[in-house]
Parts: structure tokens; C-alpha cells; sequence
């Protein structure tokens, strides 16, 4: 049938496949590894960072490979924190579908040093959900119409409605890190943000948002590394600015910096929990399990899903579309 003429809608005479090629060559009678074979497609469509580090590995220079060697012991193996990144991934949904039914609003906060891992475990929280339910907001450097608001005016205005979960990748905790550290912001602002940032957060609360603090924790030499990772390869070059440098150079006083904001600003209705970093993989597990351990999600009706039948028309014919509309198929 030529192209002007109608899609047919039944099903192909072609004969099946063969049993062989269906199994990727494996014989008809061998055990079924359909679970197994899904998990590697899982694993290919992932692209996890640590099997990026091993396809580029010959590039990397030999300064990284001694820090890595020295700082990292054995991690999780691959195939079993995946299994488990799956299973949270799916009571992520879980926790998605009961603040969709319930109209309750999460906002989680991320914080912790530059490269300390979270844009990593934001990236899987979010990666199966709805965008329309769970969004993230990563706000730039203030503007002058900005800095002469209320501090908090502009993080407000991201919080969640109801059926909305938010997460903050940096916070109005750079008031106490970057912009204390750097001089952004000066002493008297400092001090009145302490002053502030309780009775914020508390109000927060009380409106009925549920707000978490995530602090994410590494040492001085598992950020040198991942810094010589990303001057190293030019996938990840991007992600180094001049204020990493300059977190580099201020290691003592972003630390103190650190100590004084956990000090003064975990309160009973929003405490801070540290994540260990170190380990890109179990510090996405535990934080994303600690996460789903603090909302009280319970499974909600569904209405039942079936596929409806394709309507055929006898007298629709389709048009033929002129060939520069397509994308070329060069892969």
C-alpha cells in the first residue's frame, strides 16, 4: 500500500520471530532473565556516573586515580544498588500518587558543600516522577531589583500549592554559606538571617508544608577529586564555576560556616539531617530512603486503566508529508 493511503490498523501477517532472536541467542529452554535483561536496559538508560567514570577511566589523568584509590573503598556493586534505586524509585511514586490524592506540600532542602553529590540524588528522586507534581528550583545569583526585597521574598514565591512537592537545590541557606563566606552578604544581614530563619521555617509549617533539611556531607579530599573530575573531562566542565574554586581555597571558613548554620537553625519542626557523601551511590539510597521515612504516604485508590480500542475509519486515507519535515535517521 503506497504512503497517501491509510495506516492499516491490523495485525502484521509477518510471521513471529524466531525463539533465538527473541532471547538475544540464548537457547528457547534456558531460564528466563527477563528481569535481568530489563535491569540492563535500566542500567543503559540510566547512565549511572560511576560507570561513566569507568568507560572514560583511560582519560583520566593519574593525579585523580591515586586520590580515588586512596579515598574510596569497594562501593555498592552496580547491579545491587540499582535494584535498589528501582525499588525507592518506585515508592517515590507511591509517596507522588498520595500527595497528588491528599493535596499535601513537600518542600525539601539541599544543601552541602560544592560537588558534595546533590544535584546527583535530586536527579533520582525526580526521574520517574511527574514534573507537574515534583519540580526543582535552582534559583541564580539575586538580582538588584532582588536584593533590595525581603530576603525570603523570592524562595516564597517556589513554594508548593497543594498536590506539589519542591525541591530546593541550594536554599536561603546560601545566606549562611556562600554569601557569609564570600562577603555577598555582611555581618548585620547574617546575624538578622539567624534571627529570621526559625521563625520562617516554623512558619512554613504551620501552613502545612512538610519541609525536610538535607546536608550533604564529604571530605576535603573526595571534593578535590571530584573537582579534578571536572576540570578533567569536558562533560563535566560545565558544572565547575569560580565560586567552586573559591570553596576550595576557603575549606576552613565554608566549615565553620557550615557548624554555625546547623548550630542555630535545626528547631524541632525543621531539623537538618546529614547525609554521608563520600559514596555517590549509598548516599543517594540512604537519603531517598530517610526521605520516603518522613512522609506518611499510604497507598490511594486508582481508578482502573484500560486501553480503549483504535477507531477505525474505512475512509480516512493519510496525507503524504513532504520528506524535509522528517529528522534525518543518521544513527
Amino acid at each position: 500500500m503506497s504512503d497517501s493511503k491509510r495506516e492499516d490498523s491490523r495485525p502484521s501477517d509477518r510471521p513471529r520471530e524466531d525463539a533465538e532472536h527473541d532471547t538475544g541467542g540464548r537457547d528457547a529452554g534456558s531460564r528466563d532473565t527477563g528481569g535481568l535483561d530489563w535491569l540492563d536496559a535500566e542500567l543503559a538508560d540510566t547512565l549511572d556516573e560511576d560507570y561513566e567514570l569507568e568507560l572514560s577511566e583511560p582519560a583520566l589523568s593519574e593525579e585523580i586515580r591515586k586520590i580515588y584509590k586512596r579515598t574510596h573503598p569497594p562501593s555498592i556493586e552496580r547491579r545491587e544498588y540499582l535494584r535498589h534505586l528501582i525499588r525507592l524509585q518506585a515508592e517515590l511514586i507511591k509517596l507522588q500518587d498520595w500527595v497528588a490524592y491528599t493535596k499535601a506540600k513537600i518542600v525539601v532542602v539541599f544543601e552541602g558543600r560544592d560537588a558534595a553529590g546533590k544535584g546527583g540524588v535530586i536527579k533520582r528522586i525526580t526521574q520517574r516522577l511527574n514534573p507537574r507534581i515534583c519540580r526543582v528550583v535552582a534559583l541564580p545569583a539575586p538580582t538588584e531589583r532582588e536584593k533590595s526585597q525581603w530576603y525570603f521574598q523570592r524562595y516564597v514565591t517556589h513554594l508548593p500549592a497543594g498536590g506539589e512537592i519542591v525541591l530546593f537545590d541550594r536554599s536561603w541557606y546560601n545566606r549562611a554559606g556562600v554569601e557569609r563566606v564570600i562577603g555577598f552578604a555582611t555581618p548585620d544581614q547574617v546575624e538578622q538571617f539567624f534571627r529570621d530563619v526559625p521563625e520562617f521555617e516554623r512558619m512554613l509549617v504551620r501552613s502545612g508544608i512538610i519541609l525536610l533539611k538535607y546536608w550533604f556531607s564529604i571530605t576535603d579530599e573526595e571534593q578535590q577529586m571530584r573537582f579534578l573530575m571536572r576540570i578533567h573531562d569536558p562533560m563535566k566542565q560545565w558544572k565547575l564555576s569560580p565560586m567552586d574554586l573559591q570553596s576550595r581555597v576557603r575549606w576552613e571558613d565554608y566549615t565553620k560556616a557550615k557548624e554555625d548554620m546547623l548550630f542555630r537553625t535545626n528547631i524541632p519542626e525543621a531539623p537538618w539531617y546529614i547525609v554521608e557523601g563520600n559514596d555517590k551511590k549509598r548516599a543517594r539510597l540512604n537519603c531517598i530512603d530517610h526521605f520516603l521515612t518522613r512522609i506518611p504516604y499510604t497507598e490511594v485508590p486508582h481508578q482502573p486503566i484500560a486501553l480503549p480500542e483504535r477507531v477505525f475509519d474505512p475512509n480516512y486515507e493519510r496525507r503524504t508529508l513532504p520528506p524535509e519535515l522528517y529528522v534525518p535517521q543518521k544513527y
